[in-house]
């Protein structure tokens, strides 16, 4: 090779004579290639020449750092230069670029930023959806019966109908109630049961019971029955889910509509379980917000920044970040609505005086500022550790948005305030009874000026119902449009049910779904549904779950072959997940 003789040369170079000394050291050539040994000589150790296919010496000298200039410099520094003037020196004087690694300042000047901004969009989602659970929780007491007066209107009129149908009506109209109307009615008769059921239980007994605890066993108590809470919600709908399908569903023979009679007693049972369940615990925060040192009430509050520590450290996907903070949704507006119980107690205890008020003006302040601290803190450090930009919150928010206006058109399989209770977990119904329960006990109606107050706040109530529902239904269609899922919304995705293959279901969809389009093209988002023929072996799905599956920046064809769709399907979407449904995942 090249690189022997030049390292030979180089090695026999230094020295004096020609005799392949140096410093009068003793040097040996080999006999048969001339190439130099190392040797010791003067105590200097002099550098091995360089093999075939090695660097040379000087080479190596290099790639360590450093280059010897002057061959005659002298190898050891002296003791003096090592002083610790100088090392304080070079200390004082050292300098670094940050430059070098500026992918790794820039991302982290990026997560401060996040940081900054999840506040904001967090609270842009929060207010979204606490007003959504206000809409859904004013349905039951505005609009809910109102419907259940018209279907029983309907109901009582079915011989008028029977003489239309000979007439000629169409096959839509051959039902005694419409689906709907039948859920609404059931809605309707399980709240005034449980509500009668209500009155059997001592909300002043169980305040003196649960006050003389102590305070380690009412924290317990607290504890267990958030736990419950949530066990009770993640059952509850799919009980009422079930007594609303068994008695929609088509049946052949009549004695099949028995079916509905338990499921109607489980459903009853457990709308009463829970507002009982809710009752303590809005008893227990009651006593908490009288107690005397507010000890109790400081350790609840206390339990609020527990839960960062058992949902910041683990790892979050997207989906799992928008169930928890569905459940953050849900927390809130019930936590609003306990202390809107406690606050009716008391000042019912204290004959309605408006001092007092003030009193538990400062209490109520520090739970909802507690309560917003937490989640900030909780969603800033999530999103930091697992990487999530904060404009996630927004596709959180066009998602719900999706959820509002899908189930405003003709082909909606289900009710708005069912799709709530199905996202976030809230179920109006016991929350509803006992809000009935504390203010027909708390308010005493005596006199015709006392009804008159009764019929115009019912009536302002209508007006805020109406009023949420436009602003929403504005605010989800332009949600919908900066998130450009209009085309999602008007051509739904079809599942392939067995048996079929999905081109057949799609066209025939598209021949019976009959969604009316005016001059414009524009589809009707607020008409009636229209029945479908063969609407059991159809199954619409919302596409807001592709919408936050989907890698950002990539759309995805819905029209493939079966192959993907068969794969696709198996991967279930954030909308087919609600809260409940990942176990191995729990958020809460």
């Amino acid at each position: 090779m090249a690189g022997v003789p030049d390292a030979a040369a180089s090695a026999a170079a230094p020295g004096s004579g020609g005799d392949g000394r140096r410093g009068g050291g003793p040097e040996q050539h080999d006999s048969g290639r001339g190439e130099p040994k190392t040797l010791w000589g003067n105590s200097e150790l002099w550098p091995p020449a360089a093999g075939p296919g090695q660097p040379s010496p000087q080479q190596r000298a290099e790639t360590l750092g450093f280059c010897e200039s002057d061959r005659g410099r002298k190898k050891k520094r002296s003791l003096s230069d090592l002083s610790l003037l100088r090392f304080i020196s070079a200390e004082l004087t050292r300098g670094y670029f940050l430059e070098h690694n500026e992918a790794k300042y820039t991302e982290r000047r990026e997560r401060v930023y996040t940081c900054m901004r999840i506040p904001k969009e967090l609270e842009k989602l929060m207010f979204f959806g606490i007003f959504l659970c206000l809409d859904a929780f004013l349905y039951i007491f505005t609009l809910l019966p109102l419907r259940v007066f018209l279907a029983m209107f309907r109901f009582i009129t079915l011989p008028c109908y029977g003489l239309r149908f000979h007439r000629g009506v169409t096959a839509s109209d051959r039902r005694l109630l419409q689906p709907a109307q039948v859920c609404d009615i059931l809605k309707g008769v399980i709240l005034v049961i449980c509500y009668f059921m209500m009155h059997y239980v001592d909300y002043s007994m169980m305040y003196h019971l649960i006050r003389g605890q102590s305070v380690i066993k009412l924290y317990i108590i607290y504890n267990m029955l958030e736990v419950a809470d949530r066990l009770f919600s993640s059952f509850g709908q799919d009980i009422l889910d079930a007594l609303y399908w068994t008695a929609t569903e088509p049946k052949e023979r009549k004695r099949a509509h028995i079916g509905v009679i338990p499921h109607f007693f489980m459903a009853v049972l457990y709308v009463f379980l829970h507002a009982i369940l809710i009752m303590v615990q809005a008893t227990t925060l009651n006593v908490a917000f009288n107690s005397h040192n507010k000890s109790l009430l400081t350790i609840m509050m206390s339990n609020n920044f527990v839960e960062i520590k058992g949902s910041v450290f683990k790892k979050f996907e997207k989906n799992n970040l928008f169930q928890m903070s569905n459940s953050d949704i849900k927390e809130r507006f019930t936590n609003y609505v306990l202390l809107l119980i406690v606050c009716l107690r008391n000042m019912e205890q204290f004959s309605w005086n408006p001092d007092h008020l003030w009193v538990l003006f400062p209490d109520v302040c520090m739970v909802v500022a507690s309560e917003i601290a937490v989640d900030i803190v909780k969603h800033a450090f999530i999103t930091k550790f697992n990487d999530i930009t904060a404009d996630v919150y927004s596709e959180y928010r066009a998602s719900l948005a999706f959820d509002l206006v899908s189930s405003r058109q003709k082909n909606a399989y289900t009710d708005y305030s069912d799709s709530v209770s199905r996202r976030m977990g809230f179920i109006p119904l016991p929350l509803a009874v006992l809000l009935m329960r504390v203010v027909t006990s708390s308010i005493k109606v005596q006199g015709v000026l006392a009804y008159v107050c009764v019929v115009l706040f019912y009536c302002g109530l209508i007006s805020l119902k109406v009023l949420n529902s436009i602003v929403l239904l504005g605010k989800s269609c332009q949600y919908v449009k900066e998130a450009k899922m209009e085309e999602k919304l008007f051509n739904p995705v079809l599942t392939a049910t067995p048996g079929k293959p999905a081109g057949k279901q799609q066209s025939t969809f598209k021949s019976t779904q009959g969604i009316s389009t005016d001059e414009n093209g524009s589809t009707s988002v607020t008409s009636q549904p229209v029945h479908q023929e063969n609407s059991p072996s159809l199954l619409v799905t919302s596409n807001s779950d592709q919408f936050l599956t989907t890698p950002d920046g990539e759309e995805k064809d819905i029209s493939q072959d079966s192959s993907e769709l068969k794969h696709r399907s198996a991967k279930k979407d954030l909308l087919e997940i609600d809260r409940f449904t990942i176990c191995g995942n729990r958020i809460d």
